[in-house]
């Protein structure tokens, strides 16, 4: 009886080195996209009154977390029961994520300095309508990002096991709200902590001029993650076209696989950037007649 006690504790050991070696590539995997799922919501989660700004960021997070909840369940299903259905979703969020990074690409190069936003005012306290379109807007490009997360966690390991694939994709889904949304809780306070520093130290000394740097800092750290974001929507979604699709898989044989990625992220967004100016541009002829 005490061996096969022991026998289990084997079995359990055995499954949890292998959910945590998954957890670990689905991880890599799914890193690519969590650059511009941090960017979006660190931008979604400024411009609000200070004493807003926890809420409203905990409010996005708790919206975050119901979208996997719903996801999660639906993307095992089809994988048990319709898994092409995976790799259809893999490759159609391939496309959307190439067509999102080329098309900031090509708002930077041609389409800067065209709108000037509204500034922001920081003492303006903010009108609840107003702040729970914002919140609804933020959960909403979460549960697209969301899709992308964890059906890239779970094409990590489709070979697996059912209970591997829920235990892995459960925990890379969580790992990714609790750590973009705590970064973003980090970023947006940042200039509240500079302007405490520099009011206590009233504007003179070392925490001053730490304080000053924070407040500097937030809006190029934002500006970072959204270049770093770009990129790697272009680089993932090549990625997916890459492993899912046979004929890129094996076109350019002689180049190496992460400019190949670029290479297909860049070609199918601008095709897609393309496709979407030209439909607007006929939805538009049409209704002026």
């Amino acid at each position: 009886m005490a061996s096969g006690f022991f026998a289990i504790l084997d079995d359990i050991a055995s499954l949890m080195d292998d959910i945590a070696v998954t957890t670990k590539v689905a991880a890599q995997k799914t890193a690519g996209i969590l650059g511009d799922d941090l960017a979006v919501n660190a931008e979604k989660a400024t411009g609000f009154v200070s004493s807003r700004e926890l809420p409203v960021l905990w409010a996005i997070t708790k919206g975050s977390l119901l979208n996997k909840l719903i996801i999660i369940p639906i993307a095992l299903l089809l994988n048990v029961f319709f898994p092409v259905a995976i790799k259809v979703a893999l490759v159609l969020g391939g496309i959307y994520l190439s067509y999102e990074g080329v098309e900031k690409i090509v708002e930077f190069l041609f389409h800067r300095g065209k709108q000037t936003p509204a500034p922001v005012t920081a003492a303006a306290p903010e009108n609840p309508p107003t702040e729970k379109a914002r919140i609804k807007a933020a959960i909403t490009t979460d549960f697209i990002l969301s899709i992308e997360i964890v059906i890239i966690a779970l094409g990590a390991v489709l070979n697996q096991a059912l209970l591997i694939q829920v235990v892995t994709v459960t925990v890379v889904s969580a790992m990714a709200t609790v750590g973009v949304y705590g970064i973003v809780a980090i970023i947006v306070r940042m200039d509240d902590v500079g302007y405490k520093m520099i009011s206590r130290t009233k504007n003179k000394g070392f925490w001053a001029v730490f304080g000053n740097g924070l407040v500097k800092a937030l809006p190029v750290i934002i500006r970072i993650l959204s270049v770093v974001g770009t990129i790697a929507l272009v680089v993932v979604a090549g990625g997916i076209f890459e492993h899912n699709i046979p004929y890129f898989h094996h076109l350019l044989p002689g180049v190496a696989s992460m400019i190949k990625q670029v290479i297909y992220g860049l070609l199918v967004g601008l095709l897609m950037v393309g496709l979407m100016t030209a439909g607007k541009k006929l939805i538009a002829l049409f209704k002026g007649r």
